[in-house]
């Protein structure tokens, strides 16, 4: 007897978990591009009922005058590092701009909040709207149970510690263990749908007046406007963060084969087979 393998083409994605991940993908990028364009006009962070010329921020980006030139930097704390022709200088029409962010990284390039916030309320409400339609289908699906709900096995101290470790070796599950998410990824999944993205709409909610009138608890929830953008500014790195991690996953674990997975909702595995010789 030898074993061979044979590749095979499994179900993977559901068509409303595709198309949802798609929208989202798009009104992602739209809502940082715009986000980065409302951060500018006021680049500075603070806790609490803060927000005034004379109050102190936790971190700003902008530049500063040294021995006579310009100086880019992005101050957190009492730390400032330089980034010079990256954060807070960078060129404008080829001459060096105070910006935080520069033209490559905003909607639309060129200075204006208004603008920015049409963008940014457009797609975040189309990004409230999929997320309702996919959460509604992973519950009523039992997606949410059935594929993203980490077993008790799969919580084990020892189990995740070799995820990590087959992770950072760049060793991808193969086989049978390839139908279905591992921890990491199920853990990260249900951070981003349980805590980072509410957490992302909560804020959001919280910097308007309107909301502010209506549903004055928020403010105590994150106590004020300022802590409220302060924590949407983090949750917006992280969740980039997250992005970035997963794009990085998706080229060295095979791009193709994620990629179809997501297209047409199959992906494709080694399976073992033995032949009599």
């Amino acid at each position: 007897m030898r074993p061979e393998t044979k590749i095979v083409l499994v179900h993977r994605h559901a068509l409303l978990t595709r198309v949802t991940h798609w929208i989202n993908a798009v009104c992602l990028g739209f809502l940082l591009l715009s986000g980065l364009q409302i951060f500018n006009a006021w680049p500075s962070l603070y806790w609490g009922q803060y927000g005034a010329d004379a109050d102190h921020s936790w971190l700003s980006i902008g530049a500063t005058q040294e021995h006579g030139q310009p100086r880019g930097s992005v101050r957190i704390g009492a730390t400032a590092i330089p980034t010079t022709g990256v954060l807070g200088l960078s060129k404008v029409d080829g001459q060096l701009t105070e910006r935080a962010f520069p033209t490559w990284l905003t909607l639309p390039s060129y200075q204006d909040l208004a603008e920015g916030r049409r963008w940014h309320f457009f797609f975040a409400w189309c990004f409230v709207f999929n997320g309702a339609a996919y959460l509604a289908y992973a519950v009523l699906s039992d997606h949410l149970r059935r594929d993203l709900l980490p077993s008790r096995g799969q919580l084990a101290p020892r189990h995740v510690w070799r995820e990590v470790l087959d992770h950072a070796r760049l060793r991808f599950p193969k086989g049978q263990e390839a139908r279905r998410y591992n921890v990491l990824q199920k853990l990260s999944y249900l951070g981003v749908i349980g805590v980072l993205l509410p957490l992302m709409v909560l804020t959001g909610l919280t910097m308007s007046p309107g909301m502010n009138a209506v549903a004055p608890l928020l403010l105590d929830l994150f106590g004020g406007r300022q802590s409220a953008r302060a924590l949407h500014f983090i949750s917006a790195s992280l969740l980039v963060t997250f992005v970035v991690v997963h794009i990085a996953m998706v080229l060295l674990s095979g791009v193709w084969n994620n990629l179809r997975s997501m297209i047409t909702g199959r992906y494709a595995i080694e399976e073992s087979e033995t032949h009599h010789d």
